[in-house]
């Protein structure tokens, strides 16, 4: 995927000023940086939730516009910060929504199994049959993520995925994240506010601040003390766990 000099305005503010990268097939690339800083802007403009002003968003040499929306659906799933489904649906029902765009609501056994796998990932089984209003927020969340495992397309967009959720789940959502890089050969782009969960499991980071890239690299060259602090004006200490770096912010 190629996005070059991307550009978004709002209100005659420019949001998201001139973005130009590449996302690496089959790795996992976080995008962070402070509130407002674009990220989730990008985001929606590279999966064609919102429209470009100006700029150039390709999925596998083609322009994202030139796509048809059910062709697109089964190269390219998205998870947004704002999930809300008014209809009176089970876990279950929900996440075999994530296999319309390949069976057109007509559900086989190899669909059945994809979604079985999907709800396990995300450890739903025991609330596949309860309804989505039930649930807690962190539980709906892991629900909404299971529903775009289940789509099984070749990229995975994901807003803030961790929110709302525990340690516990936050943790295990990013191993899966890793999982389904490195054992399935996913490219997965993700939105993260924490610094840590971006420098453990992804192999590339895009750094955004007012707007504009203010670092694009693998994970050694953007996790540093001088970069990190410029970009969010706080102090930083970089640490190194198993050769990975781990910040600490005061």
């Amino acid at each position: 995927m190629r996005i070059h000099e991307l550009k978004k305005q709002y209100d005659g503010k420019t949001v998201v000023d001139s973005v130009s990268f590449e996302i690496q097939k089959g790795k996992v690339t976080a995008l962070i940086g402070p509130n407002g800083a674009g990220k989730s802007t990008v985001m929606s403009m590279i999966s064609r939730l919102i429209a470009k002003d100006e700029g150039l968003v390709e999925v596998e040499g083609k322009s994202i516009e030139k796509w048809k929306s059910k062709e697109l659906s089964k190269h390219l799933a998205i998870l947004t910060q704002s999930n809300h489904i008014q209809m009176k649906l089970t876990v279950r029902e929900l996440v075999a929504f994530g296999r319309f765009p390949h069976t057109g609501g007509r559900l086989t056994e190899e669909d059945e199994k994809i979604i079985d796998q999907a709800v396990a990932y995300m450890e739903l089984k025991e609330f596949e049959d309860r309804f989505i209003d039930e649930l807690s927020g962190g539980q709906r969340q892991r629900a909404y993520i299971a529903m775009v495992i289940a789509q099984d397309t070749e990229y995975v967009l994901l807003d803030e995925p961790t929110n709302n959720l525990d340690i516990y789940h936050a943790t295990n959502l990013m191993k899966m994240v890793r999982k389904l890089s490195d054992d399935l050969g996913k490219t997965v782009i993700l939105v993260l506010h924490e610094i840590n969960y971006a420098s453990f499991y992804s192999d590339y980071i895009c750094a955004f601040k007012d707007g504009k890239i203010a670092k694009y690299g693998a994970v050694e060259e953007v996790v540093t003390k001088e970069v990190l602090s410029e970009i969010y004006q706080v102090d930083f200490e970089i640490l190194r766990i198993e050769g990975k770096p781990l910040c600490i912010y005061y």
